[in-house]
């Protein structure tokens, strides 16, 4: 990719990478690149091989299976937090990309608690019994 054109599809490719989680229409893909929106979204599909809103819902979906995998966030939370906006519309792009719905693709991994990093101090000091049944010192006497 050496055409100065191709290094500013880059640039907006690299846009939806990183702000996948904001409102980005292809017209600010566009911007980015220095082009029209109409010839950007053209040379996008030529140059990635699908068109830049899809390329963008992409990103989306496979940020909201991370999400779904790791987290214990409700659906409509992870929905609104890659940038989605409709409940119905994510759940329908979901399930056309990963064949089964949000619910089901979470319910088929280990829960969230498995991936939780807990420092072993904490689990040590919330590990201990909150009242201590016996005494260390012995009887006196």
């Amino acid at each position: 990719m050496g055409h100065p054109v191709e290094r500013h599809l880059l640039r907006a490719r690299d846009l939806a990478d990183r702000r996948y989680a904001e409102p980005i229409q292809v017209a600010d893909m566009a911007a980015v690149a220095g082009l029209s929106p109409s010839y950007f979204s053209q040379a996008f599909r030529r140059a990635f091989g699908q068109p830049p809103h899809a390329y963008l819902l992409t990103r989306r979906l496979e940020r909201a299976a991370t999400l779904l995998r790791l987290t214990d966030h409700p659906i409509t939370d992870v929905c609104m937090e890659v940038g989605l906006t409709s409940l119905g519309s994510f759940t329908t792009s979901f399930k056309r990309m990963y064949g089964v719905t949000p619910a089901a693709y979470r319910a088929s991994a280990p829960p969230a608690s498995v991936h939780a990093i807990v420092p072993t101090c904490v689990a040590r000091f919330y590990g201990r019994p909150a009242h201590r049944t016996f005494r260390e010192d012995g009887p006196a006497g």
